[in-house]
């Protein structure tokens, strides 16, 4: 399916109006079963549908092993449907179900502090991150995604986009499963606030470093600062912001 359509509009400039086309970011839910169960739906960008559900139900805490092409049966009609047969996903766990009734991710998963000595210059942090906003090309054409990476600092090793920023975060991280990509050594890029969510993707998944264009909450920076995730934000070519475990980053 395409990530984006063209629609329609009326365009107001200075004092005129006319029509003209706009590009538009597709936005498709997907209902996942498990045992012939719905257990959930994600809106989504409908690109790289395993590889979301790879790292959402890792980074969750739900699976500690990749899903594989027998595991995932993908229907493409007015909602994307999806049957999941997966040992250890059984509906009566209820883990995935507690969770959405409001339990905290920390509250479910008892997370490691991450000792990762992975070590980054600002420079080469700036570059990566200039490269990572280059590739944002859906972005481009139409403002409405967000955009999350996987890199060792030298160069960017899975990318995607989503209408979801966490989306875009678990579709990268499942990429990285699915091709046997250890996460030591690595770091995450996104193009969003970081929030505990994103921090809590990353502990899931032992990844040392988390950097992002945009602002972290206060919540976020205590739990990088917990469990030793060097945290870094407003990332520009002349500027970045280190918020926890400064170690990391070499100035």
């Amino acid at each position: 399916m395409e990530p984006y359509r063209k629609r329609k509009i009326i365009r107001k400039r200075a004092n005129s109006f006319h029509e003209t086309e706009d590009i538009l970011a597709v936005e498709e839910r997907i209902r996942v079963y498990i045992g012939g169960e719905e257990l959930i739906s994600l809106y989504c960008t409908p690109l790289m549908i395993t590889e979301l559900l790879t790292g959402f139900f890792f980074t969750q805490g739900l699976i500690e092993e990749k899903l594989s092409a027998d595991d995932i049966d993908i229907t493409f009609g007015d909602d994307i449907k999806v049957h999941v047969a997966k040992p250890g996903l059984e509906p009566e766990k209820g883990i995935l179900t507690r969770h959405l009734a409001g339990i905290s991710i920390e509250s479910i998963r008892k997370f490691q502090k991450v000792t990762d000595d992975f070590l980054l210059s600002a420079g080469a942090l700036q570059i990566i991150l200039a490269e990572f906003q280059g590739r944002s090309e859906l972005f481009r054409l139409t403002g409405c995604f967000h955009s999350a990476a996987i890199s060792d600092g030298k160069e960017i090793l899975s990318f995607a986009e989503d209408v979801g920023r966490h989306n875009a975060v678990d579709k990268v991280i499942g990429s990285c499963i699915l091709n046997d990509m250890p996460f030591a050594g690595k770091m995450l890029l996104v193009s969003c606030r970081v929030s505990s969510e994103i921090v809590s993707k990353c502990l899931g998944c032992g990844i040392p470093v988390l950097a992002s264009v945009a602002a972290p909450t206060d919540f976020a920076v205590d739990m990088a600062d917990k469990y030793g995730i060097t945290l870094v934000g407003f990332v520009r070519q002349d500027r970045l912001n280190i918020y926890t475990n400064f170690e990391r980053i070499i100035r």
